[in-house]
């Protein structure tokens, strides 16, 4: 599946870098076609065409959650997010993540948190003498 989205995006590089160059219709799309790529997380920058053309799938391996987990610090390793995610750990923005298969959008990055009811979360809020028991 994911081989697929990255032969389907090539291919639209590709349409696109047909088109002719003052083309108001190209122009138009492919400012967009970077914008969404850029958004999801899938090229470093929004700048040219050949960015979209080198999307491969170890692109879109390393905006899944666990990945992005890993990045961010909060596990160890990616089989130990994975873990974390499965056993309902982690919650993306106000909903709860349980796939690891969860692709993380730029937007999306910094809303990764542990749930209100995980023990990580209680650990964290000890170890740094920010627990209210109020709250918990």
């Amino acid at each position: 599946m994911i081989l697929s989205f990255q032969l389907q995006i090539r291919e639209i590089a590709l349409k696109l870098k047909e088109l002719p160059l003052n083309d108001p219709f190209r122009l138009k799309t492919v400012r967009e076609f970077l914008e969404k790529l850029y958004a999801m997380g899938l090229i470093p920058t929004a700048d040219t065409l050949e960015r979209a053309s080198k999307v491969s799938a170890s692109s879109f391996c390393r905006r899944r959650l666990p990945v992005v987990m890993k990045r961010l610090e909060m596990a160890e390793t990616v089989r130990n997010a994975s873990d974390l995610v499965e056993q309902g750990h982690v919650r993306v923005g106000i909903e709860l993540v349980t796939d690891p298969a969860f692709l993380v959008t730029r937007n999306l990055q910094d809303c990764i948190t542990w749930t209100k009811d995980s023990k990580i979360r209680k650990h964290i809020l000890n170890y740094n003498n920010e627990r209210d028991d109020f709250l918990l």
